[in-house]
């Protein structure tokens, strides 16, 4: 069975008419004579719509009740087995109700496509999964309900609806679309000019893209390889010099002189993978192009013009912009340059050569050698002259032994091994010296520079063009080897170390460190200046390195606009300025992801405090609300004329007003603490604290004092803290064992030395707190199991936690054994405490005094 065909009427924006235009061309074809059914479609009260759905039959919409609600979704089933040959299905982003068989009516109607049924369908550019955030951008609203964007573009038909943004404004204004209570919020919303202008702009370039890929695809089967003018692409064909900076530019101009217009930046590597351009100015063509809003590509060719056509013919180009030839008019006539060959098969594509300032002949010396160091040079040219007169004395010594073939062969050796050595240059003074010195010794008549022979005359010529050939393949052999060595040189010093900085958490100085030990310079730094006017700050340098230096570096790499790298010591070669700049952008990802992490801190930092806001504020409207109350209640009871109350009556209701005081008092107290912890404002003022006086204080404040039973050892000594702050702690954990210990079991307080320190427990018999949850119960707002019962905001433990960190002591959570949580308490002793023998049983009695 064939798959149905799926039609699709995108719309820019809700309104413009999508499920009219849906219902025409359902009319249409049932006209035609095609078998056409509504399988869902709403006309939400528009009198024109529905007037259209009327004579096309309907299936019955299936009744889903969910939470008392009834329902009505789209009847998969019946369409199904009703089968016609086109369905209607309206809103293909929709949401099911729970109960049906798909969650998405999207997945309705591919069940209905794989049956064999057509199907038409309505969706809003909004809708689209991959436009959510931005349409969330521009409107403000986030949609809900998506389509993922692949089933969108496997129809196959999409035909946009689209009405300019006054008319749909105008549209709404009539009432045409919303109920008439609903237009004034939503021409003010959702369907301001702006918004539509922007959706508009957006749905055209979605589907422009879904045209240019049915283009492509249709180009790809049917073996459509020339360029068709569809749409303004440029390719920029660069060389990897300075000049492609002004070719970028003149090709970005050429781009933009048509809506839509496309520049492509395109840089052709040898497939060896060697290239000569500088990696620094690849990556500022690579920004520039960025810049332009463009897009860089890099190709492998063999040919490079061949590379370019076939580039530009791939991605459909109708220019391409290329670089006039920099090369001398001698060598432009005898071998045609990339530009010329490029024009000459360019067939239907419009090329632009762009002169530059590095156009024409360069001047300046003939380089005819790598740089192959000081001791192989010299050593090529001794090949070249030592070589040839001690071998023309040697063959001078032994005339009768040898014959001029022989003589000739010797020379083209002695040739070849000067290219070895010393390069191109040594070469070619061998064969011109070689074959002065055939002519001369061996050549008759001998000792002159005539060549009587004829042959002879023939061998000569071809040993000096055999020489020259070779030379120049051994010359060409050791460019490619040298390169071939600096690439793998600088492969291997990246590889190391990208391998080394991986291990290292403080980056930026580790990368400091490599290239001290890698260029084998004196010191190295990152310095940042923000302008010209600005003084230099060094942002991370090496042990040896001072800011003076940077004024006479030897060596200075941009890394970004502000940020340089400086190295101080031995003046670099080329190939290894080249290496600085790969180190330089290592260093600017570095600093860029220095950066995104710090944003990310931040962030977080900033998502932590909003969610501490939003507990706060959920914690506050209850637990703060329901002592109020109690107070209002009790108070108000006693306002009224009308009732006399009995003194125990008033008494009850003045004591409800107290504790309920006492407990605002002590939830603003801890909102406060919580606050200057968060702040970083609370500093301690520590002094010599006896912990017995520290406990015995904070039960004062607590509900039930009479409850708490503390032992302190005698040989316990005085603590370093604040006496406010540990009040504050201990009349908090003290609170806290209170509310959890069941019925009136007491609370047990005991004070040790131990190991250095002053230890302090407070132990309760409540439930006690499982493992895994004894680091959350000291979390801010937090209530263990989140029970109902009791009050507070969750931030007694939390407020403890932070104020005896500032004091230097810790506090931690422990398994009472039998049952029930011991926090533990740990605090400095005080320098000099003095320290008894036995402990002392320390008893409190209902008003805070010592029984």
């Amino acid at each position: 069975m064939a798959r149905g065909k799926l039609r699709i009427y995108l719309g820019a924006a809700p309104g413009v008419g999508k499920t009219v235009d849906m219902l025409s061309e359902a009319r249409r074809r049932m006209e035609r004579g095609t078998d056409v059914v509504i399988g869902v479609c709403e006309a939400h009260g528009r009198m024109y719509t529905a007037a259209l759905m009327e004579g096309i039959e309907q299936v019955p919409l299936l009744e889903v009740t969910h939470r008392g609600a009834a329902l009505r979704e789209l009847d998969l089933d019946a369409v199904l087995a009703r089968k016609p040959e086109v369905a209607l299905v309206d809103e293909l982003a929709h949401t099911n109700a729970p109960g049906t068989r798909n969650p998405k009516r999207w997945q309705d109607v591919d069940e209905l496509l794989d049956a064999g049924i057509h199907v038409i369908s309505t969706l809003n550019i909004q809708h689209l999964e991959s436009l959510n955030d931005v349409v969330e951008a521009i409107t403000g609203v986030r949609q809900q309900e998506t389509v993922p964007d692949e089933v969108v573009r496997a129809a196959d038909q999409i035909e946009l609806v689209d009405m300019s943004p006054h008319a749909l404004r105008r549209r709404l204004a009539h009432g045409n679309v919303y109920a008439a209570d609903k237009v004034d919020a939503a021409l003010s919303n959702y369907f301001r000019e702006g918004n539509l202008s922007a959706l508009r702009e957006l749905s055209l370039l979605w589907l422009a893209d879904r045209v240019e890929e049915g283009l492509d695809r249709y180009r790809a089967d049917h073996d459509i390889t020339e360029s068709w003018p569809t749409r303004e692409r440029v390719v920029v064909a660069l060389a990897g010099g300075k000049e492609g900076r002004n070719l970028l530019r003149r090709a970005a101009q050429i781009a933009s002189r048509g809506a839509g217009g496309e520049l492509l930046a395109l840089y052709v590597t040898p497939p060896d993978g060697l290239v000569d351009a500088s990696l620094e100015t690849l990556g500022e063509l690579r920004e520039l192009t960025t810049e332009l809003g463009g897009t860089f590509h890099t190709v492998t060719g063999e040919d490079t013009a061949e590379a370019i056509l076939d580039f530009a013919r791939g991605v459909n180009a109708r220019q391409i912009v290329i670089g006039t030839s920099r090369r001398p008019r001698w060598q432009a006539a005898l071998f045609p340059g990339v530009g010329r060959r490029v024009v000459d098969a360019s067939g239907e594509i419009d090329i632009h050569l762009v002169s530059h300032q590095l156009a024409g002949p360069r001047r300046g010396r003939l380089s005819i050698g790598p740089a192959l160091g000081r001791r192989r040079t010299v050593l090529g040219w001794l090949v070249a002259t030592a070589g040839v007169v001690a071998l023309s004395a040697l063959l001078d010594v032994i005339r009768s032994w040898h014959d001029l073939p022989l003589d000739v062969l010797l020379y083209l050796l002695l040739t070849v091994l000067a290219a070895l050595a010393g390069g191109l240059g040594p070469a070619l003074a061998a064969a011109v010296l070689g074959s002065l010195a055939l002519n001369w010794f061996f050549t008759p008549p001998l000792y002159t520079l005539t060549i009587a022979d004829s042959e002879n005359l023939v061998v000569l010529l071809v040993y000096v063009a055999v020489a020259l050939a070779v030379s120049s393949v051994v010359h060409l052999s050791e460019r490619r080897a040298a390169a071939a060595r600096a690439a793998q040189r600088e492969a291997a010093a990246l590889a190391k170390s990208a391998e080394t900085l991986l291990a290292e958490h403080d980056q930026l100085p580790a990368l400091l460190r490599q290239v001290v030990e890698f260029f084998n310079v004196d010191a190295a730094a990152l310095a940042r200046r923000r302008s010209v006017r600005d003084p230099w700050e060094v942002v991370a340098a090496t042990d040896d390195f001072s800011v003076e230096q940077i004024a006479t570096a030897s060596v200075r790499a941009a890394v970004d606009d502000e940020n340089t790298l400086v190295l101080v010591g031995r003046v670099l070669s080329g190939e290894d300025r080249r290496l600085v700049s790969a180190f330089a952008s290592r260093a600017a990802l570095i600093l860029s992801r220095d950066l995104l992490e710090e944003q990310a801190r931040r962030a977080g930092q900033l998502d932590k405090d909003n969610r501490a806001r939003t507990a706060l504020l959920a914690a506050v409207s209850h637990d703060l609300r329901t002592p109020l109350a109690s107070i209002k209640a009790a108070a108000s009871s006693l306002r009224q004329a009308d009732v006399a109350f009995t003194a125990e009556d008033e008494a009850s209701l003045l004591e409800t007003i107290e504790d309920s005081t006492d407990q605002l008092t002590g939830l603003v107290a801890n909102l406060l603490d919580m606050s200057r912890l968060q702040s970083g404002t609370v500093q301690a003022r520590e002094d010599s604290l006896d912990i017995r006086d520290a406990v015995l204080g904070a039960t004062r404040s607590l509900s039930e004092p009479h409850r708490v039973r503390i032992l302190v050892e005698e040989d316990t000594p005085s603590v370093m803290a604040d006496a406010g702050l540990l009040d504050r702690v201990l009349a908090n954990i003290l609170e806290n064992a209170l509310r959890h210990s069941p019925g009136r079991q007491e609370v047990l307080v005991r004070a040790s030395s131990v190991a250095q320190r002053v230890q302090v427990r407070v132990i309760d018999r409540g439930v006690g707190v499982p493992d895994t949850a004894k680091e959350f119960i000291f979390a801010p707002f937090q209530r263990y199991g989140d029970a109902p019962r009791g009050t507070g905001v969750g931030l007694g433990l939390a407020v403890a936690k932070g104020l005896i960190e500032v004091m230097g002591g810790a506090i931690a959570a422990e398994d009472t054994p039998g049952g029930g949580l011991t926090i533990v308490l740990e605090l400095r002793p005080a320098p000099g405490s003095s320290t008894g023998a036995e402990p002392r049983h320390v008893p409190v009695a209902a008003d805070g005094d010592l029984a």
